[in-house]
């Protein structure tokens, strides 16, 4: 890694990758940030605009229009690359088309010599974050999928909705993949230390209507405007910020589980300790006996799907 100057490399520059970028340079989180896309001219667009904000920027960043030898010095690098998702498509539909484009791009970045932490956002984001620890050989813990991260924010800023109170003071976790077979965490859902359970004990569909918002959100803003993009840029730019400034934070990421919550070799959305070396462990949460089931079932789901494209 870069031991004096902080580097992203960002790889994808279409909505997702340009929200970030525009994110990144607003709260001031990195040093240097260099734009890597097909679109040559699209993203030399993105940098001079990106620059022409840099006297109204918290801090000074470097910003520029660059290639994958660029990736050598990165101490992150993060790809929106990849397919978009259709209208009626869901996650799991982009995994044949998005595991090609990942082969080539992972073999770009690791000829560069680079050595740092793989964000990955792209869908279906738990078996891509798989796809990019096999081709690219680096350790599980420098390998993190957004997983569940914007799941999470949306779960919170739902319950506050409900409670009327700040987001930021809603402690609750989605986990599993991100798509269709995510689960909520009700039985560590709190509001100030007060378990939502407690204060909902009638409110069984109430409960399920805020979860099924939740699991379906994307789907509701793709028929809407055609892609999400805003909320997941904020929460790539938290993961980058608790990466670059050491912050040991809990975060629902995809990472790789080896025992933990009885599951193996899988990629999947749990909480987990996020510092400058990336996961340094996975929070192993005490599930009840239906989220225990719940979670078995998505780790299934994602495993039957790569199957076919990492077998052996």
């Amino acid at each position: 890694m870069a031991s004096n100057v902080n580097r992203v490399a960002l790889i994808g520059t279409g909505f997702v990758g340009s929200s970030y970028a525009f994110a990144l340079l607003n709260q001031g989180v990195t040093e240097e940030l260099v734009l890597i896309d097909l679109n040559k001219e699209k993203s030399e667009g993105d940098a001079m605009d990106l620059n022409h904000g840099l006297a109204f920027a918290p801090s000074p960043t470097k910003i520029w229009y660059g290639g994958y030898e660029d990736c050598n010095d990165a101490d992150i690098v993060v790809i929106c690359a990849g397919a978009n998702q259709k209208p009626g498509e869901t996650r799991l539909d982009l995994v044949a088309k998005n595991v090609r484009i990942f082969k080539t791009i992972v073999t770009d970045v690791m000829d560069s010599g680079f050595d740092g932490i793989f964000i990955v956002a792209t869908n279906p984001v738990d078996i891509l974050t798989y796809a990019v620890w096999k081709y690219s050989g680096l350790p599980q813990s420098r390998v993190i999928g957004s997983g569940t991260i914007l799941d999470t924010a949306r779960f919170r800023y739902l319950l506050g909705e409900h409670f009327k109170v700040d987001t930021r003071n809603v402690h609750a976790y989605i986990i599993g993949e991100h798509g269709d077979t995510e689960l909520p965490v009700w039985s560590h859902a709190d509001i100030g230390g007060v378990p939502i359970l407690e204060t909902m004990t009638d409110e069984q569909e109430k409960l399920e209507e805020i979860f099924v918002n939740v699991r379906d959100a994307a789907y509701h803003i793709i028929n809407r405007k055609g892609a999400t993009y805003y909320g997941i840029a904020m929460g790539l730019v938290r993961l980058t910020k608790a990466i670059l400034h050491n912050e040991h934070s809990i975060l629902t990421v995809s990472c790789h589980l080896a025992g933990e919550y009885g599951e193996d070799d899988v990629y999947i959305g749990v909480p987990a300790i996020v510092n400058r070396n990336g996961i340094q462990k996975v929070v192993e949460l005490r599930l009840n006996e239906h989220e225990k089931k719940q979670f078995a079932h998505s780790a299934n789901v994602l495993k039957e799907t790569m199957f076919p494209f990492f077998k052996g």
